[in-house]
């Protein structure tokens, strides 16, 4: 079997997405996990301007858009059975379209309680339940849950909450990520630096936690690893990395596998550079964890990850202009999808005659936009655990 980092290496760039009116950062993407017989496979991309834009996944061309104005959307996530795609919205909802209909108004829409602004979400792999995290308002920062199931005796397009957790966050819940096959498992990151891990199975908040992990810092990315997925890697805003066992929780073996605080000063980049963290690649028939890094000129650094570190393993360049900010590995066909500060989106394939295009540089844009996209600043800044 050809190992991930093979199959990285071997990537070139086949297309490039087309121009648009209003350039944006490209802050993240998901894709369909539905096939449909003579209809296009789809990309959702999360835009900086608050929209979420549907691409063709192989041509790269924008079939239509969604807003959240005046809210402004966070996170974008296609369903698990259907080509709905969700996001979570500063208006204190989290909506749903349906990806192939070029409708603005949402197909559902998930309302939260009172002075909610949602900044994080998923949906659970059987498509039953939704969790969105909020900013922190007054002393209150929620997990808020919701039933997503279509009901034919309920056509209503507005939902209320099922409930929330209020009591294990102290600061705005940054992620949010269900467990890839068991639907009751969840696993929350904070600007507290905590790591919760819940059983939604469980009535009440106090026993549904089943174990709290700490990074000291502000969470950015979570994700799930392991033989069962039954591991939990966490990255932190100030570019650190943490990877947890959760087999470990009742032995006498530590929970911790790996804790690097900086990871820029940590891996050994030889002639290169690493100035951020974008996200993790757990490959399950490899049963290897992995984490994607990149420079700020748009090089993409592919890192191994072993309980002695993480190895800078390969790079992929010629592609983006600036700071890379999204990706999305299709296990299928093992294609890459990157979006990035320069408003591109590439699609990457293995052994593919590599296309050439102008680069394009970074964009300058609107000091209202800096303020809610992720800054990769080399002042590292700690913010510990309330007392």
């Amino acid at each position: 079997m050809e190992k991930i980092e093979e199959q990285f290496a071997n990537l070139h760039i086949v297309k490039s997405s087309s121009g648009t009116k209003e350039p944006t950062y490209l802050l993240g993407i998901d894709t369909s996990k539905t096939v449909q017989a003579g209809a296009e496979n789809l990309a959702a991309v999360l835009c900086s301007n608050g929209s979420i834009r549907i691409y063709d996944k192989e041509r790269l061309n924008v079939l239509r858009e969604f807003s959240g104005y005046p809210g402004l959307l966070n996170g974008v996530r296609f369903a698990n059975s259907c080509d709905s795609v969700y996001s979570a919205c500063t208006d204190g909802t989290v909506k749903c379209w349906d990806a192939r209909v070029a409708r603005e108004k949402p197909v559902q829409l998930f309302k939260g309680y009172p002075s909610n602004i949602f900044i994080s979400f998923d949906i659970n792999c059987n498509d039953h339940i939704i969790c969105a995290g909020t900013e922190k308002v007054d002393d209150d920062a929620l997990l808020v849950f919701w039933d997503a199931r279509m009901n034919s005796q309920d056509l209503s397009t507005t939902r209320d909450p099922l409930g929330a957790y209020s009591e294990t966050h102290s600061d705005d819940v940054t992620q949010v990520r269900f467990h890839p096959s068991n639907p009751n498992m969840v696993v929350s990151g904070s600007s507290d630096g905590l790591v919760n891990v819940f059983d939604i199975n469980v009535d009440n908040e106090e026993d549904a936690l089943v174990t709290t992990c700490n990074s000291i810092s502000s969470v950015s990315c979570i994700g799930w690893s392991g033989k069962g997925y039954k591991q939990i890697y966490c990255m932190t805003h100030d570019e650190g990395f943490y990877w947890w066992d959760l087999n470990h929780l009742d032995t006498d073996e530590p929970v911790t596998r790996l804790n690097i605080q900086d990871v820029r000063e940590a891996v050994n980049m030889k002639e290169d550079s690493l100035d951020y963290l974008i996200g993790g690649l757990y490959h399950e028939k490899t049963d290897t964890l992995h984490v994607i890094g990149g420079t700020n000129t748009g090089r993409i650094h592919l890192m191994n990850c072993s309980t002695s570190g993480l190895t800078h393993v390969t790079s992929l360049q010629g592609g983006h202009a600036a700071t890379v900010r999204s990706f999305c590995w299709n296990v299928q066909d093992d294609s890459l999808l990157t979006g990035g500060e320069d408003a591109q989106l590439l699609l990457w394939k293995p052994g593919a005659i590599e296309k050439t295009f102008t680069k394009k540089e970074s964009m300058k844009i609107a000091s209202s936009v800096h303020q809610r996209v992720r800054v990769h600043s080399n002042d590292s800044y700690k913010r510990r655990k309330k007392q």
